[in-house]
């Protein structure tokens, strides 16, 4: 078996253990490697020639990117994850053990188990490479730092820090990681073995002693004033988790238990807490996302075809989308995009809109204004077509018009190359009728994206029954390059996402209309765990677009899409939600601090609030539509797999996470539950809630989506 440590000895008395997992692009650590590491440690501290220790990747680009999650998959139970974090301590406690310095030698990729390893060193250096990050993301995957983190990190950066990266996850840049104390020295990529062989030499005095702030210092100086901050710090987890995700009130007791009792008594806690969240339905539902989302980045999205080079992109369109659409095709793709309106005032907007982003990440300093120059240079304007000849793609990002569409494709094919893929914006007119115009239709292709477009992950790309399969690839990695996670769907009226979030959107309006209050229904939804609740969302998409989309919804999948007729009664009082600063809630000089609904909507739809209902069957019915159309759409073949109607849920609506996405709920409720909840609801309120037949054939054979 090759080894993935390497142990070399230098005439100055510095030894170099340098880690590189043989076949992988990425360093990660594994239970495996426990005796091999231990090994080289006794060996270290037998040789009395050794006078310090560096630790270096083999890597290019990565120290070490993290624990190997696949262990925890195969952990079955409490016990077995047990065991595999005191399996770290024990390594980890020898390193920080040695009588001699450590120095972490960091370039690229420095997180968790990663980033636990580098703390267990005396000393840590870093480049100053924008690939080099240092981060303990665990809590993103519903678990906690189990190598140590929870107690030698606090104890290295305060615990104010501390907390606010475990129960984040955010990652820290070279620059901030040096002025907080994470890394005693920051160096040019082409010194670091030197600065940390240098730094070695120095010894253990050599460290880069952070003081705390005076409010820090006052406020983690006795057990007591730390109570404060914990009792702070669980006061915001909760009004943010709403109790749906264990991990951080854990990580927040390991770290108390640790500073009151001591480090033996804080790691004790740590593996224990660690392995329950191991065997935790919530850490094994996003375990699922990690895993799913890992797996499609090596898909094509259409099986055998390679997807061609984009060298240049175009939009059609300057508005809220098409700006934002530009935007992440220059910074995040780095592909020259064209953006053409009719107006000029349209083609400043979408340009004033990449440069107030861009705008964002000089102030953070996380770019130079030179970058932020050379990015804006890749967008260009035009009225008319010119200069897009050479366009390998052009999304268009125009009004839902079919006819207006039409007239699209046949500019593109006019104006355009012949292998020019003409994408679609469109989030509810099938593909199909606006190929129809096409005389090339197999370079047609819904490509539909989320507002706005620079944060929401997911996009749809949609294939029509003649898309190519090399244009579906093609697509797909150009989504990919822009920052996306795309999943394929077919042809159908609003596709995956928004049919399953229409029929929600729709029962939550009926909730309304039988006087439930604005907030609570929103409350509702959020505490059941989505970002944000219904009528919230209906004021930042837009009454207005939401009033469009259902009636082709309708049309084209029949009445149980009908939306309730009071939305017209919105619209005639002009009621458009954000945009025009009239919804359900107040905007602008009239809302106060925080939050207020416009109580005047109620008047507006002739209704009187009555009583709040119990706020689990206010979510449990408008989640029951979401769930029972999601199985409806994978029937019909719309998507192609339970994991792609999990990921789409995900991350185009803000399904929660921690259910691990529609199937992987319904398999955690059981079909047969499901079905009779949803005929009960039937009886009561009539066919929208008849279940699905697949739904149905799942519950009388004890079927699940996931075995």
């Amino acid at each position: 078996m090759e080894k993935t440590f390497e142990l070399t000895r230098r005439e100055d008395g510095i030894a170099i253990l340098t880690m590189d997992v043989p076949g992988e692009t990425m360093n990660t650590l594994k239970a495996e490697f426990g005796p091999e590491i231990s090994e080289i440690l006794s060996e270290v501290k037998q040789d009395t020639s050794i006078k310090g220790l560096v630790i270096i990747s083999g890597k290019s680009d990565s120290f070490v990117a993290g624990a190997d999650i696949t262990m925890l998959d195969a952990c079955t139970s409490v016990e077995a994850a047990k065991e595999l974090s005191q399996q770290g301590h024990v390594v980890f406690n020898e390193l920080e053990n040695l009588k001699i310095p450590v120095v972490a030698a960091i370039n690229g990729a420095c997180l968790g188990g990663g980033l636990e390893l580098a703390l267990a060193c005396h000393l840590r250096v870093c480049t100053d490479d924008k690939k080099t990050v240092l981060g303990v993301p665990e809590v993103q995957l519903g678990l906690l730092p189990g190598g140590g983190g929870t107690q030698r990190l606090p104890r290295l950066v305060g615990v104010t820090t501390a907390l606010d990266m475990m129960l984040t996850g955010k990652q820290i840049r070279p620059k901030k990681a040096l002025k907080m104390g994470l890394v005693d020295d920051m160096v040019p990529g082409s010194i670091l073995l030197e600065a940390a062989i240098k730094l070695a030499k120095k010894g253990k005095k050599a460290a880069n002693k952070v003081k705390p702030t005076l409010v820090n210092k006052v406020l983690e100086s006795t057990s007591f004033t730390r109570d404060v901050v914990f009792k702070q710090a669980g006061k915001q987890v909760e009004s943010k988790t709403h109790g749906n995700y264990p991990a951080p009130a854990k990580i927040i007791d390991c770290v108390r238990q640790g500073l009151n009792k001591g480090l033996t008594k804080g790691l004790e806690v740590e593996a224990s807490h660690f392995a329950e969240l191991v065997m935790s339905k919530e850490s094994e539902a996003l375990r699922s996302i990690f895993f799913a989302t890992t797996e499609m980045k090596k898909e094509t999205g259409a099986e055998g075809a390679e997807p061609r080079d984009i060298n240049k992109a175009m939009v059609l369109g300057g508005g809220l989308m098409g700006g934002g659409i530009a935007s992440v095709t220059t910074t995040k793709a780095k592909v020259p995009v064209r953006v053409k309106d009719i107006s000029e005032q349209g083609l400043s907007n979408a340009l004033a809109y990449a440069y107030k982003l861009l705008a964002k990440g000089v102030k953070r300093r996380h770019m130079t204004p030179a970058v932020r120059d050379n990015l804006m240079a890749l967008m260009t304007t035009t009225t008319e077509y010119k200069g897009v000849k050479d366009a390998d793609i052009v999304v268009e990002a125009v009004f839902e018009d079919l006819s207006l569409k039409h007239q699209m494709v046949k500019d593109v094919e006019r104006e355009c190359g012949e292998n020019t893929i003409f994408a679609s914006n469109t989030s509810s007119l099938p593909i199909g009728q606006i190929a129809q115009a096409a005389s090339r239709p197999e370079n047609v292709i819904g490509l539909h994206y989320f507002s706005p477009v620079e944060k929401m992950p997911l996009v749809e790309v949609i294939a029509h029954k003649t898309t190519s399969p090399e244009t579906i690839a093609t697509t797909v990695a150009f989504a990919r390059k822009q920052g996306k996670t795309p999943i394929v769907v077919q042809d159908g009226a609003g596709f995956y996402v928004n049919r399953i979030l229409a029929l929600y959107m729709n029962e939550a309006a009926q909730w309304l209309l039988e006087g439930q209050r604005v907030e609570h229904l929103d409350k509702a939804l959020v505490k059941f765990g989505f970002p944000v609740g219904p009528m919230t969302l209906l004021d930042e998409v837009g009454i207005d677009v939401g009033a469009k989309i259902s009636p082709i919804l309708e049309k084209e999948l029949g009445e149980r899409f009908s939306a309730p007729q009071a939305f017209d009664q919105l619209l005639a009082d002009d009621r458009k939600g954000r945009k025009n600063g009239k919804g359900f809630y107040l905007y602008g000089a009239k809302a106060k601090k925080g939050k207020q609904v416009d109580e005047s909507v109620y008047g507006v739809l002739g209704i009187q609030a009555g009583s709040d209902k119990d706020i689990k069957q206010v979510a449990e019915r408008c989640v029951v539509q979401m769930l029972n159309e999601a199985v409806r759409c994978l029937e019909e073949k719309i998507i192609a797999s339970p994991r792609d109607g999990d990921i789409g849920a995900i991350f185009g609506i803000g399904f929660p996470p921690f259910l691990g996405g529609p199937f992987r709920y319904i398999d955690s409720l059981g079909a047969a539950n499901l079905v009779a909840t949803l005929e009960r609801y039937q009886s009561m309120y009539g066919e929208r809630f008849a279940p699905a037949q697949m739904l149905k054939d799942m519950a009388a054979e004890g079927k699940s989506f996931y075995s």
